[in-house]
C-alpha cells in the first residue's frame, strides 16, 4: 500500500508542475513521459491496470480511434 501513496504522490507533484510549465514542447515531452509511466505502472500494479486501461479508452476514442478490449 506504501508503494500506490508514493505513486500518488509523486504523479500529483509531477501533474501539479505540468500544469504550470510555460514551454509548449517541455508540456507534451512531459504528457508522453507519463502516459509512457502509467503504461509501465499498469503492468506492475494489478490493481491500477483497469483503471489506466480505461482511461487510455477514453482518450482514444474521444481522438476517433477504436477502444482496446
Amino acid at each position: 500500500m506504501n508503494l500506490v501513496r508514493r505513486i500518488q504522490y509523486q504523479s500529483h507533484l509531477f501533474f501539479t508542475r505540468l500544469l504550470y510549465e510555460e514551454k509548449g514542447a517541455s508540456g507534451i515531452e512531459y504528457a508522453l513521459i507519463a502516459a509512457m509511466v502509467a503504461a509501465v505502472v499498469a503492468l506492475f500494479v494489478p490493481g491500477v491496470s483497469d483503471s489506466v486501461k480505461t482511461i487510455f479508452n477514453t482518450i482514444i476514442t474521444a481522438l476517433g480511434g477504436t477502444a482496446v478490449s
